[in-house]
């Protein structure tokens, strides 16, 4: 199930603006918090709500190319370059996330693919039934930080509170989303990282 610009959006906004769409697919992705300067952060989120602002849908293919180039481009591109201690490097704690993620997979949630990275995480999935993206994603955060800093003696933040996420258009969209996040760390040691897809087991 894809977006529908006919349709109403569900939105809501903690600094960036949310959108879900019943069950449609929805890519999200969310960090560390020292994975990024908070001053380039500030910066993205700025010009992103001001583009969104002069911009409202529906999108024509130039504006959502515009959009990538601007945005999503820029922001993965910052994440890949590996700020920060990088938690996630290491099997035992990327195994607290990815226990997260297939928790209730199938039941409030139907998952694509993901990948793990050293400092994100980078998600494909459809809500499913009257669960809210919003409420998927403080779940699995809230989980994993309380597992990972047990298994780390220590407290404090460990997720950066704000989320990326784009509702997938169409099955292109979808096809391109996938394998973006497929390939996403081939440039890293094998060790670094966790990927799934739909059909394998987890």
């Amino acid at each position: 199930m894809f977006l529908d610009p006919d349709k109403p959006i569900e939105k809501h906004r903690i600094n960036l603006p949310h959108w879900q769409q019943g069950e449609a697919w929805v890519f999200v992705t969310w960090r560390l918090a020292d994975s990024l300067p908070d001053k380039v952060v500030r910066k993205l989120v700025i010009d992103r709500t001001h583009w969104l602002a002069n911009h409202p849908p529906p999108w024509n293919e130039e504006t959502k190319r515009e959009y990538g180039r601007l945005f999503t481009m820029r922001f993965e591109a910052l994440l890949d370059d590996a700020h920060g201690v990088c938690e996630l490097k290491r099997p035992e704690l990327r195994e607290h996330v990815a226990d997260a993620l297939r928790h209730f997979n199938g039941e409030r949630y139907d998952l694509n693919c993901y990948v793990l990275m050293p400092n994100h995480v980078h998600v494909l999935f459809r809500p499913l039934g009257e669960h809210r993206m919003e409420a998927i994603l403080q779940s699995w955060k809230r989980h994993t930080a309380r597992r990972i800093n047990q298994a780390l003696g220590r407290t404090g933040t460990l997720w950066q509170r704000e989320y990326w996420d784009r509702l997938v258009r169409s099955q292109k969209h979808f096809d391109g989303t996938r394998n973006y996040i497929l390939r996403n760390p081939e440039k890293l040691p094998p060790e670094t990282f966790r990927r799934w897809q739909w059909g394998e087991g987890i």
